[in-house]
């Protein structure tokens, strides 16, 4: 019966309870685009620094990470990758030369890091080749790089111009060699642009006299939920000699910008939830108000002050309740929506390459999102109805019923 009742005094005023949720409805669906967006956008610049480079987990000889001098290499090859090969959850690996050195041109010069990777292998592991604007990826000839567009511009090279890479050798001495620029690429992040070259893995050993040994493993594993199980897995077998590093412990950064935003979102939705409480408590005190007359009468022929406190309180549950439904369902669609075909940014494109995520931001729908606001709103609508709730419970009958 109190459902009822409550129902019916919803709708006795419709535009106050249409106002109400259209209120909560709108607020549903915008917390819910504005954390899948924010999400996304997270998201998405951990997940363009494992694409372009960092891969899942890395191998290198211990202590490579902290001081990366290429007499920090890797011999025992065939030891790495043989384990590599026999654990199941690894779909790609590739081996790499990288060390800090300087590509000059005719016109200009830039330090950064010199890549030497397997042209068949890489393309599995980052998405480098993907990226190329101009020329070709690596072919595996001789005397191949290929550099980020901002690179070329500072350089002032263009596809099939001569470059010279400079870096220390094993020896001590400076190794150099002649490049041709093959291909451009360009990538979501401007900074990585600037500093990466990729040249083949025999190029870089020959240049830096490494003969035969590799500096550095760049894995990707099947599902990225095991790459923790992969890396002690990696660490176990292959013991203190190296140093196995899961992207969490090369992108600290980034990880923890991702468990803080996570944090930070729920300090979002208690200011909006705080702000909600002022209007629904306005709205049911003066629909409140506006039946004091009403709860005089319903005391007087012996109704509860309990069941009166919960018909109130059950019309702010209803009307949060289905606020909440359909908010959900517009931010889904939003989210879905423009999770597939993204919102371009391309205005503020400087901006965003500079942090690695992109002109193009994907929306993401998670169940911390779904859950967090369908706990949230209804509770925000409870708690702005008790206030209404108990000053109805309050009304003296004979006061109430000559209340004009």
């Amino acid at each position: 019966m109190l459902l009822t009742i409550a129902w019916r005094n919803i709708w006795r005023n419709r535009r106050r309870s249409m106002i109400v949720l259209l209120s909560i409805v709108v607020g549903v669906a915008a917390m819910m685009f504005n954390d899948g967006l924010s999400v996304g956008m997270i998201r998405q610049m951990l997940e363009n620094s494992i694409g372009s480079h960092v891969s899942h987990i890395q191998i290198h000889a211990n202590g490579f990470n902290d001081n990366k001098v290429i007499q920090k290499n890797i011999t025992d090859t065939h030891l790495v990758e043989r384990m590599l090969d026999e654990n199941g959850n690894i779909a790609h690996w590739s081996r790499r030369v990288v060390t800090y050195g300087l590509l000059s041109s005719a016109l200009n010069s830039s330090g950064g890091l010199i890549v030497g990777v397997e042209p068949d292998r890489e393309p599995e592991v980052t998405s480098i080749r993907r990226s190329i604007i101009e020329g070709t990826y690596l072919t595996g000839a001789s005397h191949e790089v290929v550099i980020g567009r901002k690179l070329a511009e500072k350089l002032q090279v263009g596809v099939g111009d001569k470059v010279v890479g400079m870096a220390s050798a094993l020896s001590g001495d400076v190794g150099s060699d002649l490049f041709r620029v093959v291909g451009i690429y360009e990538t979501v992040s401007s900074d990585f642009d600037k500093t990466h070259m990729f040249t083949t893995l025999t190029n870089a050993q020959s240049m830096l006299e490494l003969g035969d040994a590799v500096l550095e493993y760049a894995i990707i594993v099947d599902d990225a939920r095991q790459v923790e199980k992969v890396t002690e897995e990696l660490r176990y077998h292959l013991g203190d000699a190296y140093e196995v590093l899961s992207y969490m412990d090369l992108l600290p950064l980034l990880v923890a910008q991702v468990d803080m935003y996570d944090q930070m979102m729920y300090i979002v939705y208690l200011i909006i939830a705080l702000a909600m409480i002022f209007g629904i408590v306005n709205t049911m005190l003066m629909s409140v108000f506006e039946r004091i007359q009403e709860f005089g009468v319903l005391m007087a022929i012996g109704m509860k002050n309990s069941l009166v406190f919960w018909m109130v309180m059950l019309e702010a549950v209803i009307l949060g309740a289905i606020g909440t439904v359909v908010g959900l369902a517009i931010g889904i669609l939003l989210i879905l929506l423009f999770g597939s075909v993204g919102i371009d940014f391309s205005i503020f494109a400087e901006s965003l390459t500079s942090f690695g995520v992109g002109a193009i931001i994907y929306p993401r729908l998670t169940i911390n999102t779904v859950v967090s606001v369908s706990i949230i709103i209804p509770l925000t609508m409870i708690l702005g109805a008790l206030y209404p709730a108990l000053r109805a419970t309050r009304l003296q009958p004979v006061t109430a019923i000559r209340y004009v």
